[in-house]
Order: C-alpha cells, then structure tokens, then sequence
C-alpha cells in the first residue's frame, strides 16, 4: 500500500485538490485499493472547514466529488504514517519539514518537482488560488503533478 499525504497552507484548496484528483487517478487505473490518500495543512487557519467553494466546483466541473472533507494539521506522526509527503509550495516545503522535525528518510517532495524536467513548471510551486483566483492554473499544476506521481509510484 502507497501512502500519500498531500500538504498545503490551508488544506482548503490545493492540497485536497491533489487528494481527490490523485484518487480519481489511482480509481480510473483500477488501482485504488493500493494507495492511502490523504491531505492536510501546515497551519491551524482552516481547521474543521470544507473544500473551499470555487475549488470544490473546479473539481466537479471534472466530475470529481470532495464531500466529506475538513481541513486538518499535518502532525509529526503523519511523517511515519505516510511514504510520501507531498507539498504544494516552497513554504509548505519548510513548514512540513519543521513539523516533521526533519526529513531523514527524504519522504517531503514538492509536487511539481516531480514533473518531467523537459515540463516548463517542473520544479515551481504550485499555483496559489487563494491569492491568484485562478483555480484553472491550479487545476492544472495539481494535475500534471498528480499525473506524474502516479507514474512514478506504479
């Protein structure tokens, strides 16, 4: 069993967007019974809330479903309970590596870095729809890198 965790700010946007896209992947593969996927924040801003609304409608706009979701924190314990830890930015990078209280086994990586480098957003963040409003660009940056993680854990 593959275990994922994906990690955002908020866990309101991005990261339960990767969670659900992931286990959308994972299920049109017929490969859901192989992976644990879950998300999670680094902060305590959004804890108990649910997809934030234009995220929930870009997923469904997919036909993808996030009912059932609430924000939670990231917690030391998460970095033994999970093979990787997958953030979504530069920040989140450093907030899950202080939570974690390091990285020895190397399991915190940033989602696009694990895009094919010849793809133009390999290796940048994620784009930020809470400051930016474009959910689409960050429909796509989850989706390439999501895309990429399944191709790398098969």
């Amino acid at each position: 069993m593959k275990k994922i965790l994906f990690v955002c700010h908020g866990n309101i946007c991005r990261s339960p967007m990767a969670e659900y896209v992931m286990k959308y992947l994972v299920e049109q593969a017929q490969l859901a019974d192989q992976y644990m996927i879950e998300s999670a924040a680094t902060s305590t801003e959004e804890i108990g809330n649910p997809v934030y609304p234009p995220a929930r409608r870009k997923l469904a706009e997919h036909g993808i479903r996030c009912d059932g979701h609430a924000a939670r924190q990231m917690t030391r314990a998460d970095y033994h309970r999970f093979d990787l830890l997958v953030g979504m930015d530069e920040w989140n990078i450093r907030n899950m590596t202080r939570i974690a209280g390091a990285d020895p086994e190397g399991k915190i990586v940033k989602l696009l870095d694990l895009v094919p480098a010849t793809d133009r957003r390999h290796g940048c963040d994620v784009s930020d729809p809470w400051y930016t409003g474009d959910f689409e660009a960050t429909w796509q940056d989850v989706l390439r890198g999501c895309q990429a993680l399944l191709n790398t854990t098969l």
